[in-house]
């Protein structure tokens, strides 16, 4: 897809540009250090554990654990209330998103939690989803 001009993309360059376009066929990339073999994210050009330049892309497990939330509230008439979170990925980093099909007050730290990429083109981002297993568990509350 590189070379393809994305609404919304242009003007971002580098890592951000690759993890954008992924992202817009549908697809959570993260990165990982050759070097040192570390995942991290967000998108950059040099290794933050170890200062390697080679730097790869692979697909992300969509596995994560949910490190912390929160509720934002809002009136019904301005969409509800939603949630925020920061979820570390099986791979080792933490991000910002949010789980969606539960309600924002049922989410826990601990939850286990997979990611979809929702939206399309340059609108797309990553959100998750309570894994079945902890979805059982929530219900029996």
């Amino acid at each position: 897809m590189t070379g393809q001009q994305i609404p919304g993309v242009q003007g971002v360059g580098g890592a951000d540009r690759r993890f954008k376009e992924a992202l817009a066929a549908g697809r959570f990339d993260i990165q990982r250090c050759r070097s040192c073999g570390s995942h991290f994210f967000y998108p950059r050009v040099i290794c933050p554990h170890c200062g390697g330049s080679e730097i790869e892309w692979v697909a992300a497990s969509g596995r994560a654990t949910v490190h912390s939330t929160t509720t934002v509230r809002r009136k019904a008439e301005q969409g509800g209330d939603y949630n925020v979170c920061i979820v570390e990925l099986d791979e080792g980093p933490r991000m910002m998103s949010r789980v969606d099909g539960t309600p924002s007050d049922d989410v826990r730290i601990g939850m286990r939690v997979s990611a979809s990429v929702a939206g399309a083109g340059d609108g797309a981002f990553v959100v998750f989803h309570v894994d079945g297993r902890d979805a059982q568990q929530e219900g029996a509350r």
